[in-house]
């Protein structure tokens, strides 16, 4: 049995306002290596889902192959794709929740239109996230919480790496606490890190501080389980930290930037920290795309109409201003991608493990692939293994006819940070009952829209 947290008797919650204070106080800073000669100029950037501005997703991939011809005709002045709004995008949602005290989950897609595999297929579509886990709030950020752990994604492994580690380095400043992150680039390597693949900073920020002072430091960084310093041609910057802005010098996107902005380089290639492009980005939710994978969300333009997930929904899915995107009751998401050059169909938000927690914790990267095991999700929807508490999915939530049938609105898997080599077995414990409600001190922002859209807005 779950025995009742201590805290539960002083439960309370973050403010619309905190949680987003909280999502921009920890977002990365992600070093970036690019591969942008052979006219791919711009080919690395983190962008958003409607950067062409004609609200389908299907096309994404085709329209960023142009991506080259858009940075082009704006360093030409022609007004070619000038209506394009790249607006580098992090998609994100916070977690919130009582146990033994106030503890917060925050996850951020790092989301681009393009990546290739270690095979060369062209993908739609790159699903690499970064996840923390927060404890001892207070209340608004850098008032004593601590991150206890982070987890990257390389491709399908889940890499941990907890407080205390020399690979788990933030970027202090006075507006927020920057996890250092580098990202691979968008093209294939084979036993190397590639499309998109993220990977811990193994160089403290006072380090990176000392390289960025002189000028003629080649810029790179260690990474986790890599020999040697990778090379880094963009920083992404979160906008919503103005003193890590200030200090790395990050501008924003737009047409009249987008030709300085833009690496040429190619990824062998070499850059001082002074030539290195820092590019801000901004943060918008998760919940922004779910109603697109929705059965009456018009998903026909954007997902494929097979494999099917259902979730049961207390509660319906609303925008910033209050209207209903998704109603309440059984619901059925389509999660496959649609793909107007039938080269991919990977999943999107909606099915993929760390959505609902039901991932597996790795300790290492590998070039070699594996660790993307499917055991613990599977046992997950089958209810059929109990967690570090000895509660099932099923028995936590209540909801005894949801296994093998439907997913919970509010499932989630809670991780400890610890890896578990059990094959079908993760070290944590499902967020019982009515956790997400305020009167329990939770918050389940998956299904919440926090940030203001800005609709066809260039900053």
């Amino acid at each position: 049995m779950v025995s009742a947290s201590p805290a539960q008797a002083q439960a309370w919650t973050l403010s619309k306002a905190q949680r987003q204070e909280f999502l921009h106080y920890y977002a990365p800073v992600v070093f970036k290596r690019a591969n942008g000669n052979d006219s791919r100029h711009g080919y690395d950037w983190i962008t958003n889902f409607d950067f062409d501005q004609d609200g389908n997703f299907s096309n994404n991939k085709l329209n960023w192959k142009d991506i080259e011809r858009y940075v082009d005709a704006a360093r030409a002045g022609t007004g070619a794709y000038s209506h394009w709004r790249i607006r580098p995008t992090l998609y994100t949602y916070l977690v919130e929740y009582m146990d033994g005290g106030k503890n917060l989950v925050l996850t951020y897609h790092i989301y681009h239109a393009l990546d290739k595999n270690a095979a060369g297929d062209y993908q739609l579509h790159d699903w690499e996230r970064v996840e923390l886990h927060v404890r001892g709030v207070v209340g608004s950020p850098g008032n004593g919480e601590s991150v206890a752990f982070a987890v990257v994604t390389q491709h399908k492994r889940n890499v941990v790496r907890a407080q205390g580690s020399t690979e788990l380095n933030f970027m202090q400043t006075a507006t927020g606490k920057h996890l250092l992150i580098w990202q691979a680039e968008w093209s294939d390597k084979l036993l190397a890190p590639h499309g998109q693949e993220l990977r811990f900073v193994g160089d403290s920020y006072a380090w990176i501080a000392t390289q960025l002072a002189t000028p003629t430091a080649k810029a790179e960084v260690d990474v986790n389980n890599d020999d040697g310093r990778k090379k880094v041609h963009y920083a992404f910057v979160p906008q919503g930290s103005p003193a890590a802005v200030s200090t790395l010098g990050a501008r924003a996107i737009t047409y009249a930037t987008a030709d300085s902005l833009a690496s040429r380089s190619d990824n062998g290639s070499s850059v001082t920290w002074p030539g290195v492009k820092r590019v801000t980005y901004e943060l918008q939710d998760i919940a922004d795309i779910l109603p697109t994978h929705w059965q009456h969300g018009g998903y026909a333009t954007h997902w494929l109409g097979t494999n099917p997930l259902d979730f049961w929904m207390e509660s319906g899915l609303t925008n910033e201003a209050g209207a209903a995107e998704v109603t309440p009751g059984m619901n059925r998401f389509f999660p496959q991608t649609r793909d107007i050059e039938n080269e991919d169909e990977r999943e999107g938000y909606i099915a993929k493990k760390w959505f609902l927690g039901t991932y597996e914790l790795n300790a290492s990267a590998s070039d070699t692939g594996g660790g993307g095991s499917g055991a613990f999700h599977d046992n997950a929807w089958a209810s059929t293994m109990p967690d570090s508490r000895g509660q099932t999915r099923a028995s936590a939530s209540g909801y005894t006819s949801s296994p093998n049938s439907f997913w919970w609105q509010h499932d989630y898997f809670v991780h400890t940070g610890t890896v578990d080599s059990t094959d079908g077995v993760e070290a944590g414990f499902w967020l019982p009952g009515p956790w997400y409600l305020p009167a329990q001190g939770g918050f389940d922002g998956r299904w919440v829209q926090l940030f203001d859209d800005r609709p066809g807005q260039e900053p």
